[in-house]
């Protein structure tokens, strides 16, 4: 975000501001009585300390600007009322004018430039009534205005200028993300790939060296490659050396086995991940089902990977008249996702 810093604002808005004090001092010989003046100066002085305290947020509170608007319009009116306006030589006591462009151009810089135009609007009309057009010039009315156009257009540009750096404060954090995801990916993908051409590789020489003729062992192994190769592409995350020791065990014995990890442990590394796959491991390692179904919780509340381990009906309830088309539980496991959880482990022999 683009600041300025605020301490040397609010130095060289005091030194302006007090500036036209002394000559408001200076000047109180002029005025047929001073005590107008005096209550004028003390109101601007109070609408200056108020407007520039070191404490106060950056946009004025809206109180504020209209005691500010206030003031702009009391102290013309106190002032103007102790001179004559057709005097065109009242020299440093029409100090007002000045004094209320600053004070404007503070109101504007704090983000209240309806307020500031209100107040030199007033203070623009005054002059013409009291003095006449032509004393609008003389007096400064016309560079107390110009301070407030210069004022609110500094700090439209400001604020355009933060609110671009914030956009583009985002869009870089947003492209260093992007670039953070596709590195991520390409990392990931080496990963599997090596993984996969470690796992291939051997099979794949000794086709080459056979010619393409396989037994039916060799042929059986190919297959069992295969859904090693779909696991690391499905599984992802579920699997580590023990989880492809028991699923590749148990295909080997006959069993069916998916795995499908879908996102639910991404959050998880190092050890807390080490324990939910060792112990996905051992529950596929101490189970005889013949489907076995391992998946991570969508949800990730408390559960990391839920497992099932399915057998097919007992063909000997077929034989004595009995149906069983439902599939038996042998396994169903809810792996915790903190490590020092159990998981809940329901077997059905």
């Amino acid at each position: 975000m683009i600041t300025v810093p605020r301490g040397l604002i609010l130095s060289l808005a005091a030194l302006f501001s007090g500036y036209h004090v002394i000559l408001a001092f200076y000047s109180l010989d002029a005025p047929t009585s001073p005590v107008p003046p005096l209550i004028a100066i003390l109101l601007y002085v109070v609408a200056t300390v108020m407007s520039l305290w070191p404490t106060s947020p950056p946009r004025m509170s809206l109180w504020l600007g209209f005691f500010n608007v206030a003031v702009c319009i009391a102290v013309p009116l106190l002032v103007g009322s102790q001179l004559d306006g057709s005097n065109a030589d009242n020299g440093y006591a029409t100090w007002y004018v000045a004094a209320v462009g600053t004070l404007m151009t503070i109101t504007a810089t704090r983000r209240r430039a309806a307020l500031a135009w209100v107040g030199v609007g007033f203070l623009f009309a005054h002059t013409i009534v009291w003095a006449g057009p032509g004393a609008l010039a003389s007096m400064g009315v016309i560079g107390s205005v110009v301070w407030v156009v210069v004022a609110v257009m500094l700090a439209r540009a400001l604020a355009k200028a933060g609110r671009d750096a914030r956009q583009y404060g985002l869009a870089e954090r947003e492209a260093t993300e992007w670039q953070a995801a596709q590195e991520a990916h390409l990392y990931e993908r080496q990963v599997r790939l090596a993984q996969t051409i470690r796992l291939a590789a051997p099979m794949l020489r000794r086709i080459i060296e056979s010619a393409g003729t396989l037994t039916e062992g060799q042929r059986q192994e190919c297959r069992y490659l295969e859904a090693a190769i779909r696991d690391e592409i499905r599984g992802r995350r579920l699997l580590n050396d023990a989880v492809r020791r028991e699923v590749m065990s148990a295909r080997r014995r006959g069993a069916i086995v998916t795995l499908l990890d879908e996102g639910g442990i991404d959050d998880l590394s190092g050890a807390d991940l080490e324990v939910v796959l060792n112990t996905l491991a051992d529950a596929m390692a101490g189970t005889t089902a013949a489907t076995i179904i391992a998946r991570t919780a969508a949800d990730g509340a408390g559960t990391a990977v839920t497992v099932v381990g399915l057998n097919s009906p007992d063909p000997r309830l077929s034989a004595l008249g009995q149906d069983s088309p439902d599939e038996e539980v042998d396994l169903w496991l809810e792996i915790p996702r903190a490590s020092h959880a159990v998981g809940r482990v329901t077997r059905r022999h």
